[in-house]
């Protein structure tokens, strides 16, 4: 993952876990035992109560893991150096969208956990342009709405939306294609909180200040891909004069907000 090896080197002082996020995907990971975390990076978000062994495509990534993690092996989600049915359950947490072959990944995860797969994902948002009833709802009601567009994309980085729309799954295709390969689905939202300490692409939503911030940009992958002063610089200015306040005063009084992340959790009923 050659994208990680250059921007990955202080990931782990920006991408620290956040003890809500932690909480909500340990219980997503249930009464498993141990646990699989593919894409594992510097190993944010692997339970201490669990058996977890990681795996990590980058060394750069790998080498920012603490001697208390994990044991991490180096290799890919599209062949996980696991035994079939090795682990209880298999997670991956901010991850797929980087892999090559999404349905080769998922049917890894599948083959290497014996119960259950649990996703941490990003969806993209509903399109405006498209009038539709509540989008995103399955009728089984396991699959929430699609959320609603992330000022920080709609307003000043738009290119990172366009190119986040070809890499994220919408939530009814990954649904789908997780049915067919693993089990049944059901998915939650995962509100970011406003005092977020991981530092995700939208976990400053209500300090819009910590944007203008390089290193921590430098810890969001989306950032990677495009030239972001023109976007800064627009940021800045409606920051100084108010107009960010202005336009975004219903999130002031928010404590959490639907970003579009959402945990995935596949219950394994194929073989």
């Amino acid at each position: 993952m050659a994208l990680y090896d250059t921007i990955g080197n202080n990931y782990a002082s920006f991408r620290r876990p956040d003890p809500r996020i932690a909480e909500a995907i340990d219980r997503a990971l249930g009464d498993a035992v141990s646990v699989a975390n593919i894409g594992a990076g510097a190993g944010s978000y692997e339970p201490v109560s669990k058996k977890v062994i990681a795996v990590e495509p980058s060394e750069v990534m790998i080498r920012q893991r603490s001697r208390s993690a994990a044991a991490c092996l180096l290799g890919s989600a599209d062949a996980i150096p696991l035994e079939d049915g090795s682990v209880d359950a298999a997670m991956a947490i901010l991850t797929i969208h980087h892999w090559p072959d999404l349905a080769r990944g998922l049917r890894e995860l599948a083959r290497v956990s014996r119960r259950r797969v649990v996703i941490l994902t990003w969806v993209p948002p509903r399109d405006g342009a498209i009038e539709m009833e509540a989008p995103g709802v399955r009728a089984d009601g396991l699959i929430p709405a699609d959320p609603e567009p992330f000022w920080l994309t709609r307003d000043y980085f738009p290119e990172i939306l366009a190119h986040d729309r070809t890499i994220f799954p919408a939530s009814a295709d990954l649904a789908a294609l997780l049915e067919q390969t693993i089990g049944r689905v059901r998915a939650s939202v995962l509100a970011i909180p406003h005092d977020c300490v991981d530092g995700m692409l939208c976990a400053y939503w209500r300090r819009p200040e910590l944007y203008l911030v390089p290193e921590r940009r430098a810890a969001m992958s989306s950032f990677a891909r495009i030239s972001a002063e023109r976007g800064v610089a627009k940021l800045r200015a409606d920051i100084d004069d108010g107009a960010w306040t202005l336009r975004n005063r219903d999130l002031l009084d928010l404590d959490a907000l639907d970003c579009g992340y959402r945990i995935v959790v596949c219950e394994k009923t194929l073989i």
